[in-house]
């Protein structure tokens, strides 16, 4: 038998690609990525006020396809119109919130810290992801021609970026590398530093000339640098940004400190997310006493995968 072929739907953002491609990946379909263009004043417009239309979007040439997984904002109408306007059945799932009536699409997955409720709705722990723990082992020895040949042990900071709700000002910066600083004395660890797609270059720089060549800072944004820090390091600490760096560490079982940083609104929704982890055991915040854990790895892209194929028959 054939397998089904899905249509993935994005803005092209690190944390979307991961959930689509994830979710893809664990219920093991062909499927093609396209990123979604919202047309003109449509930009700016929540979809609920948005017509179920072509014009919304710039148009997606493929027809070819079983499935919809779409995760965004953006996504949201495209997956709904192009699921009305096939010729054959048509089977959508969408990530996150879609903040649009539930009945639009046959699945919708959703972190708990979204709190949405619904016949359709399947709550995760966090977000999905695509990184498999096979897939971090094999590239666990990567950073050994960038990590310092000494025997101290390893600390991964995996920085996200500034957004509407966390600045990266160079004070906010400074407030976590001084954390570090004081664990450094302390501890005697080596320092990791892993930038995201979102993290400002003057942040690296600042990052490499604060912890000075003593430590391993990369200052590209490498995959293979993320999946190796993963695997050989001791403690993992994401900035509060990034729920989804979160989640995909903690597909390894290991310690993970939130390096918080002061909101410019309301985060109440990711407050929901930390505390929700920090009651799972997962966390801890960064500057509380050093200690380690222990933890069940959460695999929830796989447990997601495994209800759709019960939903859709595979």
């Amino acid at each position: 038998m054939s397998k089904l072929k899905g249509l993935l739907l994005t803005q092209g953002m690190h944390g979307m690609i991961s959930q689509v491609e994830g979710l893809a990946k664990a219920l093991d379909i062909d499927f093609m990525h396209c990123k979604v263009e919202t047309s003109n004043i449509w930009k700016i417009i929540p979809p609920r006020f948005s017509p179920i239309s072509q014009k919304v979007y710039k148009k997606i040439d493929q027809t070819d396809f079983d499935l919809i997984i779409s995760c965004g904002r953006k996504s949201v109408i495209p997956s709904i119109h192009l699921k009305s306007i096939s010729n054959k059945k048509i089977f959508n799932i969408h990530i996150q919130d879609p903040k649009v009536d539930f009945k639009h699409f046959d699945l919708i997955v959703a972190p708990e810290h979204d709190a949405i409720e619904g016949d359709n709705v399947i709550s995760t722990k966090g977000a999905i992801h695509y990184l498999t723990e096979e897939e971090i082992s094999e590239n666990k020895e990567y950073l050994n021609s960038f990590i310092k040949k000494d025997n101290r042990k390893v600390w991964a900071l995996i920085l996200g970026g500034p957004t509407k709700y966390y600045d990266y000002s160079t004070k906010n910066i400074k407030h976590i590398f001084s954390m570090f600083y004081k664990l450094l004395k302390k501890h005697d660890f080596q320092l990791v530093v892993i930038p995201s797609m979102r993290t400002p270059i003057s942040t690296i720089h600042y990052a490499k000339e604060f912890f000075g060549e003593n430590h391993t800072i990369i200052m590209d944004v490498d995959k293979k640098a993320y999946l190796s820090a993963l695997a050989i390091s001791e403690n993992i600490v994401v900035t509060c940004d990034s729920s989804s760096m979160i989640s995909e560490a903690a597909l390894t079982g290991k310690p993970i400190y939130v390096a918080n940083i002061l909101p410019k609104k309301n985060d109440k929704r990711f407050q929901r997310f930390r505390n929700l982890f920090r009651e799972l055991n997962i966390t801890r915040n960064l500057g509380e006493e050093v200690e380690i854990w222990n933890y069940e790895k959460l695999t929830e892209t796989n447990r997601v995968a495994e209800l759709i194929k019960q939903k859709i028959q595979f």
